[in-house]
């Protein structure tokens, strides 16, 4: 049987990346001339990316949407060099794995964008498995992703445990049967994050790892 898997969300959760994306989002619809408060596009990062496009441009037309995802795409890549490991991150994903569990990035990032974000964690010898969009035709809070991320670790459910920002990840977790440990790292609050199936809910990867003895992971590892 392979070791049980911790699926680790990456944007918000691992990296600081949340509102690099909402500024890339701003920039696009600017671009189209579509009034889009920031704090609007801030509640839907972590969705599935068309859902995210049809949702915050009220159905545009195709054409529209896809001139979207591209200049988001394309404002993103520049700020890529603010990208940074959140607190915690890389010390979090080498403590799992030392714990004989097997980290696994369900991310539905686009895989350009995936490969900048594993760049910056520098933790490539203890990724066992990753995910991308490509993956499934919906992400989160459709459970596909989830479910590509056991099938690729080889585990079921009942051997797993998620990690992630966004209620879309406590929501995709639930649906597919993981339990789900909650950050709030992304900005998304503790009381959000709890009604969406997070539990429990930590501030971000630094306090999860000072409390990774009491929690779920360490659980997992014992056969809890």
């Amino acid at each position: 049987m392979n070791a049980p898997a911790v699926l680790f969300d990456v944007d918000g959760t691992l990296v600081d990346s949340n509102y690099l994306h909402v500024y890339a989002w701003q920039r696009a619809f600017a671009a189209e001339d579509i009034a889009v408060p920031a704090w609007h596009i801030h509640r839907c990062i972590g969705m599935d990316g068309s859902t995210l496009v049809r949702t915050l441009s009220d159905n545009a037309p195709e054409e529209v949407q896809d001139r979207l995802s591209e200049a988001h795409s394309q404002h993103y890549r520049a700020l890529s060099p603010l990208l940074a490991a959140l607190p915690g991150a890389q010390e979090l994903l080498r403590r799992v794995a030392g714990l004989g569990l097997q980290v696994v990035l369900a991310s539905s990032a686009p895989d350009d964008e995936l490969e900048m974000l594993c760049k910056v964690l520098d933790c490539g010898e203890v990724i066992s498995a990753s995910t991308s969009s490509r993956d499934v035709d919906t992400a989160k809070p459709e459970p596909g992703i989830v479910q590509v991320a056991l099938d690729r670790a080889g585990v079921d459910a009942q051997h797993a445990v998620f990690i992630g920002d966004a209620v879309w990840d406590a929501q995709a977790a639930r649906a597919a049967g993981v339990p789900c440990i909650g950050v709030l790292s992304g900005g998304i609050s503790r009381e959000e994050l709890a009604a969406a199936g997070a539990s429990p809910v930590y501030a971000d990867a630094q306090d999860l790892l000072k409390g990774l003895n009491a929690s779920p992971v360490a659980a997992l590892a014992s056969g809890g």
